[in-house]
């Protein structure tokens, strides 16, 4: 990612050019960018196609001023730290889920060196707000919760938030075009969380706002607001609380049921 591109993806999530690619650094980045940029998976339900091209990611996100979801999110911010000097892993997890783990690919994450080796994820929803260290093996204190890391014997990483197991991670490098099947199964497969349902939420100083079909959902220091949105309130909505400028509602794509 050339210089312009660098300095426009570093507006678009308020933060400054790090004077070196070091921790402290990297945790601000993290947190800026959960904050400017939602996980959504509006590109689903609008009919448009996913890419996963580095170019095409950044292109999205910073230019087209939208979010996405693991693949998307994190494939961009790939792009951004390497661009500012961070040796930077792609990784392959699986996420649990209610019958278990998911589709192999199911889930991409960051390995990024500082030369500490840290997990960053900014493409999970709900997760650590800052980095995690791959070499802590105990309890690790955010402001999304507690989080462990702990190596399975097989060599892969489980990763527990409080004592549920969130993901596991396979430690092998990998490419972005790995991530290709998983991406259209998640897009295209009526057993995906993603074709049933309809999301985007980011992260705020306070707490979380999210869309969630026609839900507008709210949470602070006061508490959690619920409210449902009218039809002319909905485009306003994404607007106002993502900036994200959409010609048309989505609604949630009819896919043939799972069987």
């Amino acid at each position: 990612m050339d210089a312009i591109n660098t300095d426009a993806y570093l507006r678009r999530i308020d933060a400054t050019r790090p004077t070196a690619p070091d921790a402290d650094a990297l945790r601000d980045l993290c947190l800026r960018h959960l904050r400017a940029v939602p996980f959504e998976n509006l590109s689903i339900h609008l009919g448009e196609e996913i890419v996963l091209d580095g170019k095409a990611l950044v292109d999205k996100i910073v230019h087209g001023r939208r979010g996405g979801f693991c693949y998307e999110l994190n494939g961009a911010f790939a792009e951004l730290l390497t661009a500012l000097g961070y040796p930077v892993t792609l990784l392959a997890g699986r996420v649990m889920g209610e019958e278990g783990l998911g589709v192999p690919y199911d889930h991409l994450v960051l390995r990024v060196e500082t030369p500490e080796p840290w997990l960053v994820d900014v493409g999970f929803g709900r997760n650590s707000h800052h980095p995690l260290s791959l070499t802590e093996r105990g309890d690790q204190s955010d402001p999304g919760g507690v989080f462990r890391i702990a190596e399975t014997e097989e060599g892969d990483l489980d990763v527990f938030q409080g004592d549920v197991l969130i993901y596991r991670i396979d430690q092998r490098p990998r490419q972005l075009t790995e991530f290709e099947c998983a991406c259209w199964w998640h897009r295209t497969s009526p057993k995906s969380h993603f074709t049933r349902n309809l999301v985007c939420s980011r992260l705020t100083e306070n707490g979380r706002v999210t869309i969630s079909d026609r839900t507008l959902v709210i949470t602070g220091a006061s508490g959690r607001r619920d409210r449902t949105l009218a039809e002319d309130e909905i485009l306003p909505a994404y607007r106002t609380h993502f900036g994200i400028d959409l010609d048309r509602v989505p609604e949630v794509r009819a896919t043939p049921s799972a069987r």
